[in-house]
């Protein structure tokens, strides 16, 4: 399994390096899901609270331990970028 949501994982970096219009929003999301003092504890890297993604694979997928989907983060990520600029 962990070599699946590495896989997944893998192939949605990809996704979103592939559309260089996310970019911008892709950083601006990881900046506000990152957990607070995410450069204080291991991983050092900017991840979601393990609470909150486990939330939010339950509500996406039905399933909290399911991988998360490329086309899913990519279509999330347009809805980011598309609320943000109604906002404006």
């Amino acid at each position: 399994m962990e070599r699946v949501a590495e896989a997944l994982t893998f192939r949605a970096v990809l996704a979103v390096a592939a559309r260089p219009s996310l970019w911008g929003t892709a950083v601006v999301q990881v900046v506000r899901l990152a957990r607070r003092g995410w450069w204080r504890r291991p991983p050092f890297i900017p991840v979601p609270d393990r609470d909150y993604l486990r939330f939010r694979l339950e509500t996406q997928y039905g399933d909290p331990s399911h991988p998360i989907e490329p086309e899913d983060i990519v279509a999330y990520l347009h809805w980011c970028r598309t609320t943000n600029v109604r906002r404006q």
